[in-house]
């Protein structure tokens, strides 16, 4: 049976639409649609007690019963333990991915979300210093990004991604909303390039979300 996936077309919606099609899984989109309030619906809220999206109902889980994760991070291990792909089994080669997949969690994706607001707020003083301020550690974060692909392919594994790649895609995805030129971050806009040339992360990122 299909896996549902409760989003909308956003940075963390496209992580895992992403995933979803690189680990070849079989899913079904159901819209939740933030922009009418959709995220508070009790239904939703039963498996995502947060009201964000995404969240998954995977009706075939561990030992054949279903189950349901929310939290992004949480959803890109889930699927790649269940599919067997894009997380080392060994503990050694699990840690790098984790690592960076919590960076994106805690910060690349928090700190751009906040450039995204303020961009959307009257002209002043206040918007003024959110943009400096949050635009100022997007770009640091820009730029750890930047050095860590340095002769690298792949964020935390060789040979191919992680979903600590899919997980930092989603976000870099908006980067123009960031305010931010790949010329000033050559690697990231090598590495960019390699993604999205990929034939599941296209199709990730073709699927309607909304």
């Amino acid at each position: 049976m299909a896996i549902e996936l409760h989003t909308w077309n956003t940075p963390n919606g496209r992580k895992i639409s992403i995933a979803l099609e690189e680990m070849g899984l079989a899913y079904t989109v159901k819209t939740v649609d933030i922009g009418k309030g959709e995220q508070f619906d009790p239904a939703f809220l039963a498996f995502s007690p947060n009201n964000r999206i995404p969240a998954i109902i995977d009706p075939e889980g561990p030992d054949g019963k279903p189950i349901t994760v929310f939290e992004s991070g949480a959803i890109l291990i889930y699927l790649a333990e269940k599919s067997g792909r894009f997380l080392p089994k060994d503990l050694r080669g699990k840690v790098p991915v984790l690592e960076w997949l919590m960076w994106q969690m805690g910060g690349f994706g928090p700190m751009p979300g906040q450039v995204h607001h303020f961009l959307m707020q009257p002209e002043g003083p206040a918007r003024a210093y959110g943009l400096e301020r949050y635009g100022k550690e997007t770009r640091r974060l820009y730029g750890v990004l930047d050095k860590r692909l340095k002769g690298r392919d792949f964020v935390a594994t060789e040979g191919e991604p992680s979903i600590a790649d899919f997980a930092i895609l989603g976000w870099a995805w908006r980067h123009e909303r960031h305010l931010v030129d790949f010329a000033d971050f050559p690697e990231v806009g090598r590495w960019y390039a390699t993604m999205m040339a990929r034939p599941g992360v296209r199709k990730g990122f073709e699927v309607a979300l909304s």
